[in-house]
């Protein structure tokens, strides 16, 4: 009998409305979440006596723990913290550092886990990793996808405007990196997963051509729904791949060589435009680039404070940050007077693209 159907890992549980931690605690009485109600909720530096005030003080019976900082260290020990109480879930309540460091605990002990984003800055609400520090560097671990995925709208209203805008610029990367996968199918016969594929163009698509208030709830609820379905994107493909190429290369050596230049979602946007004007994809470059400018984006590497040098420095250096990944960079193979000429003509084929 022919294959009609696959399992995919996705959410049990999502829900994206303002004041959705209100009502966490009916989510948490659904005994396929939490069978015997023991609840371990995890919050965000400054978050605990407000969400101990909005859900009251019966939820966390296994204890509120916070996490201070995204390093694997704090996450390593959170998980010893965890190990000592009897949980049947675990509740994160945070950005995004706070839900990677609570995926990645969750994950070591097997426990089913519940993402509350209380901001957007990038798709990693329901994917199946963990980004964390490890020394200056930044390390992704694989974990189980989320049982649960919440988006309290109300919160996200009062995070920055540039997270936001981060989680732009990451969703619109996955233009770039779907183009890189095309490329690695034809170059190499790096096989395609169809449906995730579709799910991170979507995703991306839904945001493209928006020019609503960033800040209001229609652009929010848009947004959050688009990173979830990119997260899911990579639970589909069992990896990154749909979402993650030359853009997040580029954006991982600006990480390594030049840290603390800008956000991870204004990197990946540049390195998109990049990638882009390498391809000599002038659709692409032009819609990414007016969308990231109505979000006030930077849309060359001289906007995230990179010189010309420093930026071929990085992009020469991308490909070794992912050596298994093929992308354009990897694909042309652009010697570092070829990348020159390439980074001095960028800016120029930005400003033309967005007259």
């Amino acid at each position: 009998m022919p294959l009609l159907a696959r399992m995919v890992a996705a959410p049990l549980h999502v829900e994206v409305a303002p004041g959705a931690i209100g009502r966490l605690p009916r989510l948490l009485e659904d005994r396929r979440i939490s069978n015997q109600g023991h609840v371990a909720v995890i919050v965000g530096r400054g978050l605990g006596a407000e969400v101990e005030a909005q859900l009251g003080p019966d939820v966390a019976t296994a204890g509120l723990f916070t996490v201070h900082d995204d390093s694997l260290d704090g996450a390593i020990a959170l998980t010893r913290q965890l190990q000592h109480r009897i949980i049947d879930v675990v509740v994160a309540i945070g950005g995004g550092r706070t839900l990677d460091v609570a995926k990645f605990a969750a994950g070591r002990l097997g426990l089913p886990m519940i993402a509350v984003a209380t901001s957007l800055a990038h798709d990693g609400l329901a994917s199946p990793v963990s980004v964390l520090r490890v020394d200056d560097d930044r390390v992704s671990h694989g974990v189980p996808t989320p049982l649960g995925v919440v988006v309290d709208l109300t919160m996200v209203q009062r995070s920055p405007r540039a997270l936001v805008a981060s989680g732009v610029g990451d969703l619109l990367s996955n233009l770039s990196a779907i183009a890189d996968w095309e490329t690695a199918h034809a170059a190499r016969g790096e096989a395609i997963d169809g449906v995730a594929s579709m799910l991170a163009r979507t995703s991306a698509e839904a945001v493209l051509h928006r020019r609503d208030d960033p800040m209001g709830l229609p652009f929010l609820a848009c947004l959050a729904n688009a990173l979830i379905l990119s997260g899911t994107a990579m639970a589909v493909a069992g990896s990154s791949r749909p979402c993650s190429g030359a853009c997040h290369e580029i954006s991982h050596a600006i990480d390594e060589l030049f840290p603390g230049r800008a956000t991870h979602g204004q990197q990946v946007g540049v390195g998109m435009l990049f990638a882009s004007h390498l391809r000599g994809d002038a659709a692409t470059l032009s819609d990414a680039a007016r969308c990231l400018s109505h979000h006030g984006l930077p849309l060359d590497h001289r906007a995230l404070g990179l010189s010309d040098a420093e930026f071929v420095k990085a992009a020469l250096h991308a490909p070794d940050t992912r050596p298994d990944r093929y992308t354009v960079l990897e694909h042309l193979a652009l010697s570092e007077v070829e990348l020159a000429d390439a980074v001095a003509a960028f800016p120029d084929a930005i400003a033309e693209v967005v007259r």
